[in-house]
């Protein structure tokens, strides 16, 4: 049987789940006040700005996390 494909509306509920998994109580209800107040403050115009923005940095924390723990690997690897 093929594995199950997911679509796009259920990767972001996950990847909202995660990014907000610290922060005990969060719902769907906040998570809409919270995109409300984003939208009020920079506006339509900047938000896909603010969200390249913002995947570009998760995208190099990604990158300087997975280099640090390559760098971990290869000095346990050394003794």
């Amino acid at each position: 049987m093929p594995a199950r494909r997911t679509n796009n509306t259920e990767n972001a509920m996950n990847m909202s789940e995660t990014i907000l998994a610290f922060i005990p109580g969060v719902g769907g209800q906040e998570m809409i006040l919270v995109f409300l107040v984003v939208l009020l403050l920079f506006g339509a115009k900047k938000l896909p700005e603010l969200a390249r923005g913002l995947g570009r940095s998760l995208g190099e924390f990604k990158n300087a996390k997975q280099e640090f723990e390559h760098e971990i690997a290869r000095a346990e690897q050394d003794k």
